[in-house]
Parts: structure tokens; sequence; C-alpha cells
């Protein structure tokens, strides 16, 4: 739900995560305590934030305002955010902790060697403003020199081979930004669970997304003319005498490289990215690129076979380099050096990042703490390890064991309303009963944990630990290839607060953090936990039959498991959620795509059923009792609603609507439309600006 600024759609397509987290903005002097997190709002102790409330607002004519509509006057955005709202809430907790964590391991010293030893010093270097200063570009120019080092098209794929990296961020983009000309996704094939592949994925832009630099609204004019301009600052601070000159080359080069992508929706479209490609192929399908030398740098060369994701966007990159001038290359990679490690170097470079990335594109007036960006830094490349000390200290098994149970009455609830489908045919419902019955649930955190033992940490060098990382990462995720995959593997941290489902897996995390209050509180009334992390776990256990999770079996598999009466039926249904978003205005001008946006929608509306139904089942045949004047089922729609509770400046609505797969949380909030018990538990009329008659409310699951 709240994003940055290089935040899109589904991560490859494949994996559907709940929300995507504003992880804030890189930034300026540090201060070296945490602050203390606020916590979240509670009206009763029962989860539901009474005094948030707008009761002036009819909840049939705008229920999110009903819910939430105090909270949105009187809520300001924090100044170094570009959103605020329920998950950064939460969020700030987790910060909080991570910070305690971690800043105690300075006292603690550690052992060297010591995953401990490696936080304490990832963060110390992080923190060394002064050492930064000091040493300049100097920690860069290994990497600058090896750009200038490039002579002919070969050293350039070469270079270009060597700087592939993985991503495994399952909210971000299908375009890999800065110098990754290509991206790097390892997993299992689409109709061979047997073994993983890695799929080459379009990248190599400097803004999130094509349609900044091909949009034709003033908005998106303004942010390439503020780009182009970015571009020539970081080449003035670096000494460039031809800055301005060399900035429009780079910025000339970055439009053909984005009018070369696929956009959004085609990326996530599954079957046009099942392409294996035999790497031997390459210089036939893709031509300009030598990619035997390209293979080899990129340690790909034993591979036989390269899946392409964006098969067009791969041809059409491969052609640039050979087509465009080797200068404006070597240009275009010797300033991404820079941007792409800006937040490590002297605050001159930190400061004119942040006024692009953070201000220009997300509307961001304030610079995150030190603390906090070198806290996000450290999480980034040590995760798995910091996530160990987060479930010693905070996660409880008693948490483990409800919210396990949770998943457990959701999944029956889900199963039961297969059964239910009078449209459905016998043979659908079996197939999609039994993917539900083998689907594997993660809760709190894996059940092993990475190896960071061969990754050096230095304490006087924050710019090669961020890039020692990154190396680390990629030969992790290739290690994997042509290897038996792993359905337990985990795509996210204990301390990260979102969910994930992943149809390759056939298998759901949810992290330990987002396993707090207001989302979950054990002491809480049942409702507000069903209507909270009931509808999270709802959603994530209904990717794996959306638009894209419905393309595979219960073993990962890439499989139509469809009659042809059943899958045209699935097709109308869809429509009309496509329909309903498109009718959403985020801004004067801007729709929601309910396109780019169904996989999420649909997750949210069959999710948010079974969570009621799971509810409505944990009673046990009781009546539920009536608290501070709200029943049961009023304190269930009001704890979903509260959730999605979210105050986004222009610039980072605009952002989300362009190019991410999650529809703003104001529009997520008004999915209960589509639920008839919402309907029966607040009185809504015909007449209501939300009323949807009961054959136009959209039923899939």
């Amino acid at each position: 739900m709240h994003t940055s600024f290089r935040r899109a759609a589904l991560a490859l397509a494949i994996l559907a995560s709940l929300a995507a987290c504003d992880r804030g903005t890189e930034p300026p002097k540090a201060t070296t305590a945490p602050v203390a997190a606020e916590a979240p709002a509670a009206g009763t102790g029962l989860g539901i934030d009474l005094a948030g409330m707008d009761k002036a607002v009819q909840p049939g004519d705008d229920f999110d305002a009903y819910a939430n509509g105090t909270w949105a006057k009187t809520t300001e955005i924090p100044a170094d955010r570009s959103s605020t709202g329920t998950f950064l809430k939460v969020l700030e907790l987790a910060e909080k902790r991570n910070a305690e964590l971690v800043q105690g391991l300075e006292t603690s010293n550690p052992a060297a060697g010591s995953n401990e030893r490696k936080i304490a010093d990832y963060y110390a270097a992080y923190m060394d403003e002064a050492g930064i200063e000091a040493r300049g570009l100097a920690p860069l120019q290994a990497k600058l020199d090896s750009v200038a080092a490039i002579t002919d098209t070969a050293g350039l794929s070469r270079w270009l081979g060597a700087s592939l990296r993985a991503d495994t961020d399952p909210l971000n983009a299908t375009n890999f930004y800065t110098e990754n000309l290509f991206g790097l996704f390892v997993a299992q094939a689409l109709e061979d669970p047997s073994k993983n592949v890695g799929y080459l994925m379009q990248g190599g832009l400097g803004m999130p997304d094509r349609e900044y630099y091909v949009g034709a609204d003033k908005d998106m004019a303004a942010n390439r003319a503020a780009y182009q301009a970015y571009i020539a600052a970081v080449l003035k601070q670096a000494g460039d005498a031809d800055a301005e000159n060399k900035a429009k080359a780079i910025f000339d080069l970055e439009m053909k490289i984005a009018r070369a992508h696929a956009n959004v929706v085609d990326s996530q479209d599954i079957h046009k990215a099942n392409n294996p490609w035999a790497t031997a192929d390459f210089a036939k399908k893709a031509p300009g690129i030598d990619w035997t030398a390209f293979f080899d740098a990129a340690k790909l060369s034993g591979q036989q076979t390269i899946f392409a994701w964006q098969p067009g966007a791969i041809t059409a990159l491969s052609g640039l380099v050979a087509s465009e001038p080797l200068q404006t290359w070597k240009d275009y990679l010797h300033f991404h050096a820079i941007n792409h490690s800006a937040a490590l170097l002297p605050k001159a470079y930190a400061d004119l990042s942040f006024a692009f990335y953070g201000t220009q594109l997300q509307g961001t007036s304030q610079q995150r703490d030190r603390w906090k960006r070198a806290l996000g830094a450290t999480d980034g490349a040590l995760g798995d390890a910091i996530g160990q000390l987060y479930v010693k200290q905070y996660f409880p098994a008693s948490s483990k064991s409800k919210v396990e149970g949770m998943v457990s009455n959701i999944l029956a609830a889900f199963r039961d309303g297969v059964d239910k489908l009078a449209w459905m045919s016998p043979e659908t419902k079996a197939i999609a009963k039994a993917k539900a019955e083998t689907m594997l649930v993660g809760v709190g955190y894996p059940d092993s944990w990475r190896d960071y033992s061969s990754l050096e940490v230095k304490r006087d060098d924050p710019v090669g630990n961020a890039l020692r990382a990154e190396e680390a990462e990629y030969r992790h995720q290739t290690a994997k290839l042509a290897k038996a995959p792993d359905r337990k593997e985990w795509w996210m941290t204990p301390q990260t607060v979102n969910a994930v489902q992943l149809p390759l897996q056939n298998a759901m995390n949810f992290p330990a953090a987002i396993l707090e209050a207001p989302f979950f509180d054990p002491k809480a009334d049942d409702a507000a936990n069903y209507g909270a992390i009931g509808a999270v776990i709802g959603h994530e256990v209904s990717h794996g039959f959306d638009n894209l999770g419905s393309e595979f079996d219960g073993d990962g598999r890439l499989k139509n498991w469809w009659t042809k009466d059943d899958a045209a039926h699935f097709k109308a249904a869809t429509d009309r959620l496509v329909a309903q978003y498109n009718s959403y205005e985020a801004l004067p001008g801007l729709k929601i795509n309910g396109e780019q946006t169904l996989g999420e929608n649909i997750a949210d509306v069959a999710g948010l059923q079974a969570a009621y139904t799971a509810y409505h089942a944990s009673l046990g045949g009781k009546p539920a009792p009536v608290i501070d004047g709200l029943t049961g089922d009023e304190r269930f729609f009001l704890a979903y609603a509260q959730a999605w509770r979210t105050k986004m400046r222009d610039a980072a609505l605009r952002a989300r609507v362009v190019g991410d797969g999650h529809a703003p949380g104001r529009w997520r909030a008004l999915t209960v439309r589509n639920i008839d018990a919402w309907y029966e538990t607040f009185k809504v009329p015909g007449t209501a600006k939300l009323y949807l008659k009961p054959e136009d409310r959209v039923k899939i699951w």
C-alpha cells in the first residue's frame, strides 16, 4: 500500500504481495538514537479506532471516510515520508525494534566474523559521515575506471554481464533500474517445477517506469526535465566539465531504453514471459550484445537455457548496445555508477539524489534521519541475520500458533466457498480445493536462515559493503540454478511489514512484523483480528487463485486446469472488477488502471469474503457480542477499512497509480461494496453512492 519511487506492479509478475511499502527515500544528518514509534490508534483496545471515524459520513456513500475520515483530517504526513497510514505505524514499531537490536550490538562487542559483528560494522560504516566525506568518490574509483577502460562492444557487453544482479524483493518492479541494463530472477521453470532457471528482465532506467519517459501529461514532462537536470548536477558534482551535453545524451539514451520496454500490464502476463531461449540462440534472437562475453562475465555461460521475460524489450535493448555511440554508453554507466551509490557518498551527492527521487518524484520534503537510512540499508544486506534476533526478542510462540490457526480457518472457509460456487464444474472445484489443501503456510519466520559467512563487511567501507552485499545476493541466487526448488524458501524477512503469496511455490509468507496491532492483537476481539489480519491472510490465499495464481496448479506449474466454461465465467467476473476500478479517479484526470491492479483487487474481494466466513465460523454458532455499540460485523468491516487507512502526497499517489499493481488504500477499503453482508450490516440503501445491485457485486471465489 505505501510505495517508494522504485516500486511497481507485481514483482516479476509471479510474486503477489499484500502491499508496496514506503521505505522512505535517501537522506541527511543522523541522530544516534531512535525515535519512539507512535502506538497504533485504538478506541477500545479491541482493534477499532472510534475517534478516527467520521460518523457524519454515511457508510454507504464513502466507507473509507466513514471509517477513517477524522483520522484523515487530523493526520499529517511526516515530512520524511511520501505517505502515512496503518502500515507506516506498524512499520515504525518494527523500525524501533530493529534499531534497538542493531544499535545494541555496538556495546556488546560481538565476535569477529559473527553475524552480529557484520551487522554492527555495516551499520557503523553507514553512519560514518566524516569518513564518507573524506573519501569522496574514491570508493567508486575502481568501478569508474573499469567503465573508462571499455573500448568496444565486447567490452561493453562484458561490463553489462559483470554488473548483472538478482532482485528478490517481491515488491520491486519488472524494471531493474540504474546501470543494470538487465536483471536476473531465479525460480522454478514455469512448466517444470523440478528445477530452477534464470529469467532475464528488462532494466536500465533511472526513473521508476517507462511511463515516466513516455507519459504525455505535464507532471511527467516536469519529471523528465528534472531528471535531465539531476543527471547534469551529479556529473558536475563529480567534476565533469561537459556535464550538460553528457546529461542530454544519457537522457536521450534512456528515452530509447524506455520506449523499448514492455509496459506493466504486459509484464504481468505470465504467458508472454514463458520464453525459454537457448543461450546459444541469444545472438540470433537479440543481436547487438556480445552474448558470449555477457554470459561469461555474468557467470551464466554454463546455463543451457535462459528465459526471456520481455523478449521484445531484450531484443531492442541488445540492439541499442550496438547502435548507440560507445561513448554515450560509457557516460551512461559512469553516471549510474555514481547514482546507484549516492546515499553512501558525500552529502552533496545524497542531497542531490533526495531532491530528485524524494522531493520531485514523491513530494517528500525532508530526508529521513541517517540512523533510519543506515538501519534500512543494514536490514537489506543482512536481513535474515537481523531477523533471527527479531523473532527471538519480539515474536512469541503463542502469536505464531494463533495466527496459524486463523490461516487454517480461512483456508477451510475458502475451500467451503469453492464448494458452494454454483457456476464452477466439479472438475475445476476438485483441483482448486486440492491446491488450497497443499498450500504451504509460513508464519513469523522461515525454517532455515541465510548463511552470510562469505559476505565481507568492513567498518570503513560503506560503498564496498553495499556492492559486496549485492554481489553476494547474486551468487546466492545463481547457486540455485538447475537445482530443485525449495518450496519452503522465504522471500521476506521476519521484520518486514508485509505478506506474500508465491504461486510458483504454492506458498505464503506472513512475517512476524505484520502480526502486530492493529493488524493482529492476540488480546483483541476476534472480529477486529479477522477483519484486519484475517483479510490479509485471505488476500494472500486468494492470490493463489487470482488472474495470475489461477494459471498455476498445486505444484506451481503453469497449467490450464479450468474447463472452458469455468474460465469464461471467471473472465467475465474479473472484467466487471476491472471496470469497477477503472471508474475510480485518484487525481484529476488520472484514473486507476483496473487491468493493472486486477490481481490485487481479486485478492481483496475474495480474501475479505473468506475472512468474513471464517470469522463467523469461529463464533461456533454463538452470536457475537455488541461492544461499544458496535456489532461483530460492524467491527469486522471497520477493522478492514482501518487496516487500509492511507494518506499520500499527490506525487506519490501518481507514482502508485502509474506503475504499481496495487490500488491506493482508500480504494481498497471500498472492496466492501462487493460483499453482501456489508449492505446488511450498515443498512446501505439503494440510493447510496457505493450501492451495487446484487447482480453487479463481483463474486469470484
